[in-house]
């Protein structure tokens, strides 16, 4: 019979986040944590970005005790079992494991010597930093690697990338930044128009990938952080809602 120091309860899990999120950083209301709470023991946990048409088919057919919804306001709580847990974050995810101020993804791109770039609410929305020199053709198959693809493209005026901009924004101010910061290439979810001129003049390579392509980045990356920490916890990924 399986030992009870080895149940996991939504209540550690939700701990365990808490302190990955950091989100004493966070506003109260915009923290996150328990949605729907459980006292069953949680042995296996769904991750998706919002609800759809068939999650609760989902939900049943993966045998799910928890589920983790990154906009979960259009959760119909009468559809789902009453005995499934519901966690979610949604600032404090789309911060530190989306484009921003991001360690997994600065690990993945190999940066180094990070800097922070731009704040909100004297929280990090951005990072500088090296990477490996290479050129913009390679830094952009590097991102399509990474995320599956990207949206935009602003090729870079220097032939090799040395430096890299990874912001959660788009500003003229951002923008220039970067650059009087040495970046050769800024990467964002998606291009904003206010920094149109921005990038024109100072002549930064950009490429967009897509907000959507950053959540699903995101949602990857929190399946193996909870792996990491239970190795006898089940994540069940959905990726297309």
């Amino acid at each position: 019979m399986k030992s009870e120091c080895n149940l996991i309860f939504i209540e550690e899990i939700i701990e365990f986040l808490n302190c990955f999120f950091a989100v004493e950083r966070f506003p109260t209301s915009e923290r996150g944590g328990v949605y729907l709470a459980t006292s069953n023991p949680v042995k296996r946990i769904g991750l998706a970005l919002e609800p759809w048409a068939q999650l609760p088919e989902w939900v049943s057919a993966q045998r799910l005790d928890a589920l983790f919804l990154h906009r979960p306001w259009k959760l119909d709580a009468e559809k789902i079992s009453p005995e499934l847990g519901v966690i979610s974050y949604h600032l404090p995810f789309d911060e530190c494991l989306t484009i921003g101020f991001n360690l997994r993804l600065a690990q993945v791109l190999r940066m180094s010597g990070l800097e922070i770039l731009g704040e909100k609410e004297n929280r990090a929305i951005g990072m500088l930093g090296e990477i490996p020199t290479q050129n913009f053709a390679s830094l952009c198959s590097c991102i399509t690697q990474i995320f599956g693809g990207q949206d935009q493209v602003c090729a870079a005026v220097n032939t090799n990338v040395i430096r890299i901009a990874v912001v959660g924004a788009m500003t003229d101010a951002l923008v220039r930044e970067a650059s009087d910061r040495g970046a050769d290439v800024y990467i964002t979810g998606q291009f904003r128009q206010p920094a149109q001129e921005a990038m024109r003049e100072t002549k930064i390579g950009a490429i967009a990938v897509g907000h959507r392509r950053s959540e699903v980045w995101g949602l990857r990356s929190l399946s193996g952080v909870l792996q990491e920490r239970w190795s006898n916890l089940k994540v069940f990924t959905y990726y297309d809602s």
